[in-house]
């Protein structure tokens, strides 16, 4: 089958310009699943003198996906040879891909790097400052390898006008200043113009200073001195004078400790990093041809549909299976998931933070949660599959929109859910906020976020100009509107605001603990930074009841390794009273059985950001402990979710 793949792929990039895109296009998709199918045709991808310029980076893109120890000669005399083209952008793009190519195939990368070299030495300024941020990474994947090249890498210091370029070039000044033995020098020619440098080259030239500090400190005290200085008391950008705050205080303080931070091993780089993700992948490769194939996105993330919404396919949950290759699973029943990045470190982040910025941009979600087909095995081991109509031993209670109370709640003004609010906690006490005393917690009104605020002056002089902003975190909350405090607040006054907070509008990223909310308040007096934990029920959206069939397939689905039990003890509630209070909060549950006396609770919840929990709860009448199951594809959440349901089942 894979042999058959390729001729007619190749035979499509002979077509138009236009044709060649959206082959290219597709074809990109394929090598990421299946890079066997056109391992021996590099050559039809390199790039003709006359193909439009997107073209050319599609096929660059492929190239360095197909690039393999035993091709990497003829793809780096190409890109050697894109080089000295006069697109500029073409030209940037190919020396970035000749930096790919060393961090992909470890046995060229001494190949990658001369060829580097060799274009450092034409001295064209833009392919010398990309070559230089290239080589960055190559030095970040091969530590201790390459530092031969530094000494022509420094003739060429005055040439970079670009912050990134500039900013690359001080990494590995002071990242191997040990070795450079005029690097204190080199670094304090940048110091010269320091308030005119963009932030990303201070905040490297600062980290480069005192790294050459702690290499060696009986020279350079001076140096760093100067830096500090500059970035403490003469700079307004916050984040650069909070990372010259922290090392001011680990330099005085404990040296041993500051060495350790600042010159801890850097983890290593790959190259694979622009791979999309699995799962969407394979939803792509079942849309190979169509649109979706072009944009790289699901279909469901640019077509609207109304009622019959086009079917999704799948691939099949386990290879080599009997099933047919895709299956047809509508639209409508298909939940969505959002995928949380995480990052090894948020330092440089917590004060990077403007207040009243413009609105932060729509995080979206990047793939969609495939739901399995039939035979496979029940994962629940409580024959589910009874929940699709098939024979049980036990009765089966379907659970609806309208809870136990089977309609009545409607009628008797039952049917508004009572979310559970959790009392107000000090967040910045009195003594750390210079007399601002705030203390909050978070509601759910309406299907939307809160964030209740009392604010207390118990400084003796007024204070106004209050504004709120939000650092990343793992939900992408930030404010929906200003935190409105229109009268100035009085010495020994306190003011109620409650702020409404939108999901998925602000920068996105995991944080520990997961709901870490990290927050900065400004007013006449300073700014004042604040952590706090959002409980997680009040990112359970109103819309997370899952059809039965949806729950069923979605349930086997989900790997069993992905199901975590806990044990709820000492409840005092029987399975209905539990079904009512968790729906006041937004657990739903999807149906009730009992199998010899057990009440079994089968449940859904979906988060603000589209990941969908799966609950099982087990109650044994007159006992006090319940045993609850989780399923998810984003375990992460487990322990939150956990603690709601220990939350809500002890109110």
């Amino acid at each position: 089958m894979i042999k058959k793949l390729s001729p007619p792929l190749v035979t499509l990039l002979s077509a138009e310009p236009e044709t060649q895109y959206v082959a290219l296009r597709n074809i990109n998709l394929i090598v990421q699943k299946r890079p066997d199918v056109l391992k021996n045709e590099m050559k039809v991808f390199f790039v003709k003198y006359n193909d439009p310029i997107y073209v050319k980076l599609e096929k660059l893109d492929i190239m360095i996906r197909l690039t393999n120890q035993s091709n990497i000669a003829q793809v780096l005399a190409e890109l050697k040879e894109y080089a000295t083209e006069v697109d500029v952008d073409f030209v940037r793009k190919s020396v970035r891909a000749i930096g790919r190519c060393a961090i992909k195939v470890e046995q060229a990368a001494e190949r990658c790097v001369s060829t580097l070299l060799d274009l450092i030495q034409t001295k064209v300024n833009y392919v010398v400052q990309e070559a230089i941020v290239v080589i960055k990474d190559i030095f970040r994947k091969y530590p201790n390898k390459y530092e031969s090249i530094i000494a022509t890498l420094c003739e060429n210091l005055d040439t970079l006008d670009e912050p990134e370029a500039r900013a690359s070039m001080i990494w590995i000044i002071g990242e191997y200043a040990e070795r450079i033995d005029n690097a204190d020098e080199l670094l304090e020619s940048f110091l010269d113009g320091f308030q005119d440098e963009n932030t990303q080259v201070q905040l490297q030239l600062l980290t480069a200073i005192v790294k050459l500090f702690l290499k060696r400190p009986t020279d350079t005290q001076e140096l760093v001195q100067q830096v500090l200085s500059l970035a403490t008391q003469d700079s307004d950008n916050p984040d650069l004078r909070d990372r010259g705050y922290i090392y001011w205080r680990l330099l005085s303080t404990d040296p041993a400790a500051a060495k350790e931070v600042v010159l801890a091993e850097k983890p290593l780089i790959s190259e694979e990093t622009d791979l999309i993700e699995p799962t969407l992948l394979d939803e792509l490769i079942c849309h190979i041809s169509s649109l979706a194939s072009v944009y790289h996105k699901p279909p469901n993330a640019f077509v609207e549909g109304r009622g019959g919404v086009p079917a999704r396919r799948v691939l099949p949950p386990r290879i080599g299976s009997p099933e047919e290759m895709t299956q047809e699973v509508p639209q409508a029943a298909v939940p969505q998931v959002t995928v949380i990045p995480g990052v090894d470190s948020l330092i440089g982040d917590l004060l990077d933070m403007d207040i009243n910025p413009p609105m932060a941009q729509q995080f979206q979600p990047s793939m969609n949660q495939p739901i399995g087909g039939a035979g496979v095995m029940d994962l629940l081991g409580e024959g589910l599959d009874s929940l699709l109509g098939g024979p049980q031993q036990g009765g089966l209670d379907y659970v609806g929109s309208s809870s136990t109370l089977g309609g009545l709640s409607d009628i008797f003004g039952f049917a508004q859910s009572s979310i559970h609010v959790p009392p107000q906690e000090t967040w910045l006490p009195a003594a750390k906020g210079k007399g601002l005393d705030i203390s909050g917690t978070f509601s759910r009104k309406s299907g939307q976020v809160f964030m209740e605020l009392t604010l207390t002056n118990r400084a003796l002089q007024a204070m106004m100009g209050f504004a709120i902003q939000f650092n990343k975190n793992s939900f992408g909350l930030a404010p929906s509107q200003p935190l409105n405090v229109t009268a100035p607040l009085m010495p020994n006054q306190s003011i109620n605001v409650s702020i409404a907070l939108a999901p998925n509008s602000g920068p996105v990223q995991r944080m520990n603990p997961l709901t870490n909310l990290q927050v900065a308040v400004k007013n006449n007096v300073d700014v004042f930074y604040f952590s706090c934990v959002v409980p997680m029920h009040v990112l359970f959206t109103e819309d997370g009841e899952m059809e039965k069939r949806t729950f069923l397939a979605t349930w086997k689905d989900i790997p069993v390794q992905n199901e975590v039990q806990y044990e709820i003890t000492d409840v005092q509630h029987n399975a209905d009273t539990v079904s009512q209070k968790l729906r006041n909060n937004n657990i739903f549950t999807v149906a009730k059985r009992n199998v010899e006396g057990q009440d079994m609770l089968y449940q859904s919840l979906k988060l603000s950001n589209g990941i969908w929990v799966l609950a099982e709860l087990k109650i044994q009448p007159g006992n006090p402990n319940f045993t609850l199951s989780l399923k998810s594809r984003a375990n992460d959440a487990y322990p939150d979710v956990f603690s709601v349901y220990e939350t809500i089942l002890h109110l």
